[in-house]
């Protein structure tokens, strides 16, 4: 029967079929960006609350969306059409970019939803994930209307696969239509797949699919055998090109 491993800061990571039934894997080590990387390439991903010991994860299944399987509703299709009508007038709108504002992105996904009360994007994880964004690994994804941050993602790069973290949005549809641009820019970049983590029936709806750990497992270690794309930063075209590299916000 497996047993929950319990790690120091130098301890390396057990083999993620160790984990528990509901995924979880070990506790303990730290949140540096050498730790997180060591970690992502083996599967694994860190999920616990502030003040609590880090809980390091390995679900099974594995939540993955295949890009070209990205399902889109009417209403999201229409409006990515009209964005794209007006895309390089002076009529738009909406514009979608890359690393413009992390910073923001990661609070806005850490903004309490609904009835919850707290989040696990704590402040630890905050500092962890910009501290990985300035390293060039972890990255975000902005919808902006009229200038002003609506929406959007972020997550982590590693060789040519995208691993989601979180979404958030203060419009109808901005975090949805930032991972329309984001499944455009991967593709053109040679990335197939964005994990998800775990399993949820919103995120069946969008076209992701439960893989199971080896399956996971095998995509990811083809995925790692190639250098990470240049990512750079700036505004994205609907073809996922750059546009230009400027601010957005008025």
């Amino acid at each position: 029967m497996a047993s929950l491993i319990w790690l120091d800061d130098c301890a390396p990571f057990p083999d993620p079929d160790a984990a528990l039934p509901e995924g979880l894997l070990a506790v303990g080590a730290n949140l540096t960006v050498e730790r997180l990387a060591q970690a992502y390439r083996r599967g694994i991903f860190p999920w616990f609350n502030e003040g609590d010991p880090i809980l390091w994860w390995s679900p099974d299944p594995r939540m993955v969306l295949t890009c070209d399987e990205f399902k889109t509703s009417h209403s999201l299709s229409k409006k990515l059409r009209q964005i794209a009508r007006n895309e390089g007038t002076d009529s738009v709108r909406i514009r979608v970019s890359t690393n413009l504002a992390f910073a923001a992105i990661i609070r806005g996904c850490a903004e309490p939803r609904g009835m919850q009360h707290a989040t696990w994007i704590s402040p630890s994880i905050q500092a962890a994930y910009t501290a990985w964004h300035k390293a060039g690994a972890a990255h975000s994804i902005e919808t902006w209307i009229d200038g002003e941050l609506a929406g959007g993602l972020y997550g982590v790069c590693l060789g040519r696969f995208f691993f989601g973290e979180s979404m958030f949005s203060r419009a109808t549809d901005a975090s949805k239509i930032a991972l329309a641009y984001l499944i455009r820019f991967l593709s053109i970049r040679g990335i197939s797949h964005i994990d998800c983590q775990q399993q949820t029936g919103h995120l069946a709806t969008l076209g992701a699919r439960p893989l199971s750990r080896k399956q996971f497992l095998d995509l990811l270690n083809k995925a790692l055998q190639y250098p990470a794309p240049e990512w750079g930063r700036g505004e994205i075209l609907q073809s996922g090109q750059l546009a230009r590299c400027e601010e957005i916000t008025r």
